[in-house]
């Protein structure tokens, strides 16, 4: 009896086969998720239309205020803008911790500006408010509400 050379055991190498198969399925379908997510998310431009208070730059200026007490909530809403092009300026807690609704405050004159950062983070159009302060140095404010978990930084767990 006489022994083949240069075969290997069948079991060994379909159980590898079958791991390699998994992931490259997984793999693709990772990449068909994101080229949807991609596709489909509405993209918001964050360069702003008009520039009342003449602030230095294109760019959408914003601060963002943890007004719902949850720690890291204003630091991971400001990753999320400024992967999406926003010009974070300012970060840190809002006078209280008792805010329900998030909200984006317009302190120019720019509603336009103050509703793209708006739209980018879920908050529905009518929480945009208008309360000029020019003394600010930026375009909008963002106040993060006990609604958190609503907004796009939070659904998203890849952000």
């Amino acid at each position: 009896m006489t022994k083949k050379m240069g075969r290997k055991p069948r079991g060994r190498s379909r159980g590898f086969e079958t791991l390699l198969l998994f992931l490259l399925l997984g793999s693709v379908g990772l990449l068909v998720y994101a080229l949807g997510v991609r596709l489909l998310a509405p993209r918001v431009d964050p360069v702003r239309e008009a520039n009342p208070a003449h602030l230095v730059g294109d760019i959408i200026q914003l601060e963002v205020r943890n007004g719902c007490g949850v720690d890291g909530v204003a630091a991971r809403t400001t990753r999320y803008l400024r992967r999406r092009g926003f010009d974070v300026v300012e970060v840190g807690d809002y006078t209280s911790f008792d805010v329900p609704h998030s909200l984006v405050i317009d302190r120019v004159g720019d509603l336009e500006a103050a509703r793209k950062v708006a739209a980018v983070l879920g908050i529905p159009a009518d929480r945009v408010r208008q309360q000029i302060r020019p003394e600010l140095f930026l375009d909008a404010s963002v106040i993060i509400g006990k609604d958190y978990a609503q907004l796009a930084p939070f659904r998203n767990k890849s952000d």
